[in-house]
């Protein structure tokens, strides 16, 4: 691996734990809990190769559709896991921020969590890990456009800089990787707007299964990419 050319921001699509635990005869929950396993390796050993930020898919907008029981489990884990790690990123200078919806549908137990990591952690500079929770792509750009109307933006005003300046985290850097594991090739609505230059790469590792070596294979599978951004190779 080229450690001169480690992308600087890695997005994540968290696939597969529910056909994980079905494979083990578990059920689906089991999956998501063996994924924290996963996280916690994929970022320490993002951090180690000194990317710069991560973002996650925790819960999509879409992922309300899912049984009532799934729904509450996944909320309550996701709060234990903020309760349960925040301050051992916090120690090794990890900022956690969170990209997405506080709706109602959030219970205030988990935004207050949410909340107490981000300050916890907001002056770290070293790592940026970014939560997509209660978070769709298009939803992100619907929100950024309301906030467009809100201010009274002009229309001859209206670029991609206005609307980029209105996403949930306008100061990280568009993905230069997007990782989706399971082998499913789909986006699923994650950082529509972001990943329009980001280069792709689908692993069939199960989510609970993923380790800091796929991503690194992934990573070198990136590197072994010519990026272009509309124009031609010299």
């Amino acid at each position: 691996m080229d450690t001169s050319r480690v992308p600087r921001h890695v997005g994540v699509v968290m696939d597969g734990n529910g056909r994980w635990a079905q494979r083990q005869g578990l059920p689906r929950t089991e999956g998501h809990g063996a994924g924290e396993v996963a996280l916690v390796d994929t970022v320490y050993g993002a951090l180690a190769l000194g990317v710069k930020a991560l973002t996650v898919y925790a819960f999509s907008t879409e992922n309300w559709r899912r049984p009532v029981d799934e729904v509450r489990y996944l909320m309550n884990f996701n709060q234990g896991l903020l309760i349960r790690r925040q301050h051992e990123l916090h120690a090794d200078g990890v900022r956690i921020v969170f990209s997405g919806r506080r709706d109602w549908r959030v219970p205030k137990r988990v935004l207050k969590n949410m909340d107490e990591a981000a300050q916890l952690t907001a002056k770290n500079k070293k790592f940026t890990l970014n939560i997509a929770f209660n978070y769709g792509g298009r939803a992100e750009i619907v929100d950024a456009v309301a906030r467009l109307v809100a201010d009274k933006v002009p229309a001859g005003k209206v670029d991609e800089k206005a609307i980029r300046s209105r996403l949930y985290h306008p100061e990280i850097p568009d993905p230069d990787l997007v990782v989706r594991t399971s082998g499913e090739y789909r986006i699923s609505n994650f950082l529509l707007w972001e990943l329009a230059y980001s280069e792709l790469v689908f692993s069939d590792v199960l989510w609970p299964d993923f380790r800091r070596e796929d991503l690194y294979r992934a990573i070198e599978e990136y590197q072994r990419r010519v990026r272009r951004f509309g124009g031609v190779e010299q």
